[in-house]
């Protein structure tokens, strides 16, 4: 069975991505087609990128960086939450994703994003981002707006028909997983 970790993009004190993340889990934890659980980036407390040598050359020398590496090895595929800021992805997601390499590799991503235009600018870079770590994004994503799906744009209440988005898209992200896991044998 793939597992399939939600990664939280945010680190933002007051951040929406960590009920976003929940909500994602909730609903996908109702399926038995794959085991879900939240990976929030700001449990690792990894600083402004700090491994002197390439994480291609795989060869990580900080405590921090070896167990954000073990993290990502151990999942087949991703459900990345991210907020826009500044029209792009946070800060802190792209530090946490330059950190390794390897271990992304030949797996699947999804994703969930929110922003006042639905995060889909942070989503486009992402997937620029995801071609270079060789990570197969699908098409499906769940765009959640800013107006509409929080409430003073902090209380998380969103549409019920998020949902059939965010089950296609799971449906896609396990499906790539399951092709992605043969190039990993």
């Amino acid at each position: 069975m793939l597992k399939i970790g939600i990664i939280v993009g945010s680190t933002r004190p007051g951040r929406n991505a960590e009920a976003v993340a929940k909500w994602v889990y909730e609903n996908a934890s109702k399926r038995n087609d794959a085991q879900f659980e939240i990976v929030d980036i700001k449990d690792y407390n990894l600083p402004l990128l700090d491994e002197p040598i390439p994480a291609s050359m795989h060869q990580y020398q900080n405590e921090h960086t070896k167990a954000w590496a073990a993290k990502i090895d151990s999942l087949d595929a991703f459900i990345f939450v991210s907020p826009e800021y500044n029209h792009a992805v946070t800060g802190a997601l792209k530090n946490a994703l330059d950190y390794v390499y390897s271990e992304w590799n030949n797996k699947s991503a999804g994703f969930v994003s929110y922003g006042s235009a639905g995060g889909v600018r942070a989503v486009e870079q992402l997937r620029l981002i995801m071609g270079e770590l060789m990570v197969a994004d699908v098409r499906a994503q769940v765009i959640l707006s800013l107006f509409t799906d929080f409430e003073n744009f902090s209380v998380f209440k969103p549409a019920s028909y998020h949902e059939a988005s965010l089950n296609t898209m799971i449906d896609q992200v396990i499906a790539w997983g399951q092709a992605m896991k043969t190039l990993r044998k």
